[in-house]
């Protein structure tokens, strides 16, 4: 099997040193504009080997270079409607991707995988190199990292380019979340990623924990580096308006869900929001287990020295996205629900456009987020959307850089097991305004304001600094697009 795995790849590499040395022979570079001739426009070509739709940070990249008056070609696959700023926007192109051949259920992941390098190494370089116009940078997004890194790499070396990489986590850490960590495809994966990854003429990073790992071995990245936070576009607000959430939520909801609307504005239904990619960085059998506890808390007689607490009210949990294990879940859903365990709880699954999802996390109570960060160093976009929308966040804290997102009790609270999770949804929505402690430090005494009301306004609070302030900060003044 190695020796197969190793013919594979050395074929690939044949065949793509083949095409590369036949492309050399028509390469165009990037010259700059003419000495005395008028200062042309940034060009970035901004490379996502995924789905635009549903890549928002790349997307975000995408129009504050074109709101600053830079010309973007978009590049990625069109399987999902992309942002509307981004198909009006007449300074960005939209450039798909052919989507990659799907592995047969019959052909072993280890002989399929090279072929599917292969597939898109041609296209990558076909497009990059002969369909589209040199350009002065190329911004990448990583992961995925085989085979963009490389080939991106080589593009901006063989036409006068330089090269941006965004590093959103590591693609070997993710590898090894599927394929375990000692599988011989993740050994060679972060040896590419950590000799590619140096190429870089730019480095951005979703988090400052991340700009120092990548400082050091294995990494050891020299080249100027910029921790650039995810922040909330500004398509996600929050909605304060009661006849606001009520239209909203009408338009949003499917019928069965829509009797629960006066309940849901009333305060006697809670509504939480959880948005997943259905993949396995996501345990999601963590909000289940949640959910069954919380249920059986709701049906239970609680016994407690405060005169004031209050039974757990029925939750409605809305679960957006789309992904690989969506079915296995919807069907634990069903028997879980089928088998009486989730008394009091109604749990649903959406995939929204991206302006119904925003307002849907406006009208929510809770959001809650099971992101397990592969590397220790990444943070989910889905939280600071949240945030954006004025929504407080439950989410897991078992990695590093969880704290420089959530603040615990003051936009949200962390949790790393079903039973912690359970008592943070207990606690925060039976609580009462007046006698409780408000949230850590008991800031709530005496003011009349709960727990998730405090956590509330911090979450609003931390959502007023959007990506555009974060981005021409930092990016727009590299770029030049920002003085």
């Amino acid at each position: 099997m190695i020796a197969l795995l190793i013919y594979s790849l050395l074929f690939c590499a044949f065949g793509s040193a083949v095409f590369v040395a036949y492309l050399l022979l028509s390469f165009t570079k990037y010259a700059g504009p003419e000495p005395g001739s008028p200062k042309e426009p940034v060009s970035v070509h901004v490379l996502v080997l995924g789905d635009i739709g549903r890549s928002p940070r790349m997307t975000y990249h995408a129009l504050s270079i074109a709101k600053h008056g830079g010309k973007v070609n978009l590049i990625g696959y069109l399987e999902t409607s992309p942002h509307p700023d981004v198909v009006n926007n007449s300074n960005i192109t939209l450039t798909p991707l052919p989507t990659p051949p799907r592995r047969p259920p019959s052909v072993p992941f280890i002989l399929f995988a090279p072929w599917k390098v292969l597939y898109q190494v041609y296209h990558l370089i076909y497009l990059l190199g002969r369909t589209l116009p040199p350009t002065q940078w190329i911004l990448v997004q990583n992961p995925p990292t085989i085979p963009t890194l490389a080939i991106a790499s080589l593009i901006c070396r063989l036409r006068n380019s330089k090269l941006i990489i965004d590093w959103h986590n590591y693609g070997w850490t993710i590898l090894a979340g599927t394929r375990g960590a000692n599988h011989p495809l993740v050994a060679l994966s972060k040896l590419y990623e950590c000799y590619f990854g140096r190429l870089g003429h730019l480095h951005l990073t979703v988090t400052h924990a991340m700009a120092r790992q990548l400082r050091e071995p294995p990494y050891s990245i020299t080249e100027p580096m910029l921790p650039v936070h995810d922040r909330p576009a500004a398509i996600f607000q929050p909605i304060t308006s009661p006849s606001t959430r009520e239209e909203t939520l009408t338009r949003i909801l499917s019928p069965p869900e829509r009797d629960l609307i006066p309940a849901i504005l009333s305060g006697a239904t809670r509504l939480i929001v959880s948005s997943t990619s259905w993949t396995p960085d996501e345990d999601f059998s963590l909000l289940l287990d949640a959910l069954v506890e919380y249920a059986t808390t709701t049906t239970t007689t609680t016994t407690t020295t405060s005169p004031t607490a209050a039974a757990p009210p029925p939750l409605l949990a809305i679960i957006t996205g789309k992904g690989p294990q969506k079915s296995h879940y919807l069907s634990r859903i069903a028997a879980l629900t089928h088998a009486g365990r989730l008394p009091n709880v109604r749990i649903t699954t959406a995939f929204l456009p991206f302006t119904d999802y925003a307002a849907l996390l406006a009208c929510a109570d809770l959001g809650v987020c099971l992101h397990r960060s592969s590397s220790g160093v990444d943070l989910p976009m889905k939280v600071v959307d949240m945030f954006g929308a004025g929504l407080p966040v439950a989410a897991y804290a078992g990695y590093e850089s969880f704290g420089e997102l959530v603040r615990e009790g003051e936009n949200g609270v962390g949790f790393g097991a079903a039973g912690e999770l359970a008592g943070v949804l207990v606690r925060l929505f039976a609580g009462v305004g007046g006698g409780g402690d408000g949230g850590k430090g008991g800031r709530g005494e005496g003011s009349g304001k709960t727990e998730l009301e405090w956590l509330r306004e911090g979450a609003v609070r931390e959502g007023r600094r959007r990506w555009d302030e974060e981005w021409d900060s930092k990016v727009g003044m590299v770029l030049g697009l920002v003085s």
